[in-house]
């Protein structure tokens, strides 16, 4: 079973907007070059969305390898890809979190459209 995030690391993603994610090449190792993401914080989870959809290179990395590093609030962390299963209750809480967090970006109307809203992983702890 993967770890939780701290309240603590919570408290400290749900007000950075610096996450660059990384999920593992092929090899299941060699982290892919970072890429900036916004990231919001719902019920104790650290939630992603790729912009492109399940189309971005990096969202199909993540679903296939189901692991990577992430760098966030200056810190780096080894971490397991979860796809959410866009339930709607969790979906409408991910988008009034990427409202409330984003609201005077002209990218938040994007993010809220059904492709990357199908793109949505919750990004987990890895214990090594």
């Amino acid at each position: 079973m993967p770890a939780n995030w701290t309240q603590e690391q919570l408290a400290t993603f749900s007000e950075a907007d610096d996450l660059y994610i990384s999920p593992f090449y092929s090899d299941g190792k060699t982290p892919g070059t970072p890429t900036w993401i916004w990231s919001v914080v719902v019920d104790n989870g650290l939630y992603v969305r790729a912009g492109n959809g399940q189309n971005s290179r990096w969202y199909q990395s993540a679903v296939e390898q189901k692991a990577g590093k992430i760098k966030l609030a200056g810190e780096e962390y080894n971490v397991i890809f979860q796809p959410t299963d866009n339930n709607p209750a969790l979906t409408e809480k991910i988008d009034d979190a990427y409202k409330e967090k984003y609201s005077d970006s002209y990218y938040l109307p994007p993010i809220l459209e059904k492709g990357p809203v199908s793109a949505t992983v919750k990004i987990l702890p890895r214990n090594e």
